[in-house]
Parts: C-alpha cells; sequence; structure tokens
C-alpha cells in the first residue's frame, strides 16, 4: 500500500499549494483509465452542471482542515 496518503497528510498548506503549482506546468500523460475517467466525469457535469464543487471550494476546505 502507498505511503503517499500518510506523507500528504503531514505537508502544510504552503507545502500542498506548491506542489499543486508545480504539477500544472509539468506535462502530463494520461493512462487509459485517467482517460475513461475523465470522459465519465465530464458526461456527469453535462448531465447536471450543478452537481459540483468548484476548486476554490475544495481548496479552501482543505487548507482550514490544516
Amino acid at each position: 500500500m502507498s505511503q503517499l496518503p500518510q506523507d500528504i497528510e503531514h505537508l502544510s498548506a504552503a507545502e500542498i499549494d506548491a506542489l499543486w503549482q508545480s504539477q500544472e506546468s509539468e506535462p502530463f500523460t494520461l493512462t487509459p483509465e485517467q482517460r475513461a475517467e475523465l470522459r465519465d466525469r465530464v458526461a456527469r457535469y453535462r448531465k447536471d452542471p450543478s452537481d459540483v464543487i468548484p476548486w476554490e471550494q475544495v481548496k479552501a476546505d482543505l487548507l482550514r482542515e490544516r
């Protein structure tokens, strides 16, 4: 089992934000499974656009828990 979830719990809000920012600027390749998941999520969003949580709210909730 991955140690990543436990490692992430020990990051500060600034470290999480820096990690996120660094990932946004680096190109990446999706696996077929990830592409399928994204297609499913887009389809669910198109079916009901009101059933979402804005990134700003998710981020604020994560930072508040720290």
